[in-house]
Order: C-alpha cells, then sequence, then structure tokens
C-alpha cells in the first residue's frame, strides 16, 4: 500500500513538473516567434530604405560634370567678306596714300626705300615655299601686326601660322585673273588690296577647330575697332587680312596678382 502511495506521489510530482515546464516553455516560445517577426520586419524595412536609397542617385552620378581642361571655345561664325568690305578696304587704302603697285620695278622701288619690309619670318610665323622671294613682303605696319600675330598664336597653340600671299602687283593680278576666277580686279572700287602691300593672308588650311575659333576671336575684335578688315576665304582656305595705318596691337588689361593666378590656372586647365 505504501509503494502505491509512493509511485502514485511521483507520477503526480513528474505531471506536474512537466506541466509546469510547458508553462513556461510556452511564453518562451511565443517571445521567440514575436521577436523573430519583429526582426524580419526590421530587415525588410532597412531593405526597402536601402533600395530606395539605390535609386535616389546623387546628381553627380546623372547630370556628369564637365572637367575645365576639356572646356572649349564657342566657335563663332566665319567672318565672311563682301562686296561692301572689298569697297572699304580700297577707299581706306586710297585715303591713307597707299597706290597700287603697277610692276616689279615699282615694288623694288618701295622695297629699296623700305615703304615696303620682308614679311617678319620666326619660330612663329612662317611663308609658303611657293611664294616668289619679291613678293614675301607687306607695308611695316602689316608687319608689326603679323609680329604680334603669330606670337599669340604661338604661345597658345605652339606652332607657326604660314602667310600664303602678301604685296602683289598690278600686272600680277591681272595673271592671276586669267587662271583664277575667283581672283579679284586689278582695277576699280573692288580691286585687290594686295596691290597697296597692307594685306595678306594667312593660311587656314591645316589649323585645327580651337585654332580657327581662336583667330576668329582674336580678329575680330580689331576689326569692331576699324583696325583691320577681314574676308575669311574658303575657295582659297584663308584668312584675308588688311591691315591699316592706325593698327596697334591690343591692348593687355592691368590684372592684380591674384587675377593674374586665376588667368594662369585657366590658361593651364586648356582655357583662354
Amino acid at each position: 500500500m505504501r509503494c502505491l502511495v509512493i509511485l502514485l506521489a511521483a507520477a503526480l510530482f513528474a505531471g506536474a513538473g512537466n506541466s509546469a515546464y510547458a508553462v513556461k516553455r510556452k511564453p518562451h516560445h511565443a517571445r521567440s516567434a514575436a521577436a523573430h517577426a519583429h526582426t524580419r520586419s526590421h530587415r525588410n524595412a532597412r531593405a526597402r530604405h536601402a533600395s530606395l536609397e539605390a535609386k535616389e542617385e546623387p546628381p553627380s552620378a546623372t547630370i556628369p560634370e564637365v572637367p575645365v581642361k576639356h572646356a572649349r571655345m564657342v566657335l563663332l561664325p566665319p567672318l565672311k567678306g563682301s562686296r561692301e568690305s572689298l569697297v572699304r578696304q580700297n577707299q581706306r587704302s586710297e585715303a591713307e596714300g597707299l597706290e597700287r603697285i603697277e610692276d616689279d620695278d615699282q615694288l623694288n622701288d618701295l622695297r629699296n626705300e623700305h615703304a615696303l619690309v620682308a614679311v617678319p619670318v620666326s619660330m612663329s610665323l612662317r611663308v609658303n615655299t611657293e611664294l616668289p622671294a619679291n613678293r614675301r613682303y607687306c607695308r611695316p605696319w602689316t608687319a608689326h601686326f603679323l609680329t604680334d600675330l603669330g606670337r599669340a598664336h604661338y604661345e597658345r597653340f605652339h606652332r607657326p601660322l604660314q602667310v600664303n600671299s602678301a604685296v602683289r602687283t598690278v600686272a600680277y593680278q591681272r595673271h592671276l585673273m586669267e587662271v583664277n576666277g575667283n581672283a579679284a580686279p586689278a582695277e576699280g572700287d573692288i580691286a585687290s588690296p594686295h596691290l597697296t602691300g597692307a594685306t595678306i593672308d594667312i593660311a587656314k588650311k591645316g589649323l585645327s577647330m580651337s585654332e580657327v575659333a581662336w583667330m576668329r576671336a582674336y580678329l575680330l575684335p580689331m576689326q569692331t575697332a576699324g583696325k583691320i578688315d577681314v574676308e575669311e576665304e574658303f575657295y582659297q582656305s584663308c584668312f584675308h587680312i588688311t591691315v591699316y595705318k592706325g593698327y596697334a596691337p591690343p591692348t593687355q588689361p592691368k590684372t592684380t596678382p591674384r587675377e593674374a593666378g586665376s588667368k594662369s590656372a585657366l590658361i593651364a586647365a586648356g582655357v583662354q
């Protein structure tokens, strides 16, 4: 009988223990499930946030910045000539007392008088080798202009410009009219300004787009100021430039050390 009681007590104790254990485990399982659900929710929220961040790219990723060194000068329209321009060149040459050179004898006389000087060949300026030696001359102020132009261009591009044509005589212009339908007349109000020695042609063939843009930007202000007249020719591919007696080189504005440093930085970056 005592044994039976002991066995029953042990069974009841074991059942109570299992029951208590079961009660204690149930909240634990419930908390774990809630914790897992909370963790999954948190992870999903982080994933959605990360997805939104990935879609919201910074401006630099959608609008790439252009480095300063790749900036280019704005290409101005061609400096096209016109009949009015040719008439003006003749009128101004006449007003400045420049006669049309008739032949080689008169040309040589003007050379001896130093009324014509040699085209200023240098590291920054060369002459077309096909141009006859006695036509590699121009007026002194035109030579001054060529020196300034060649130097400024060389500082920017590190290669020379080429003079394709300078002084001509009436006799030569008449011959040129027979072989070149684009040649200007030797007489009249639209005669070639080359006949005075004040005009030169700068070769355009072989120049890069940057050089052509630079030439237009360099020449246009001087034409506007009445120092020169420019006709950008395409048949002969050159800049036809008549220089007037009143020519003076472009003035360089005074700059402070800070401005000079900023300009040097722009030049070094390829912007000028």
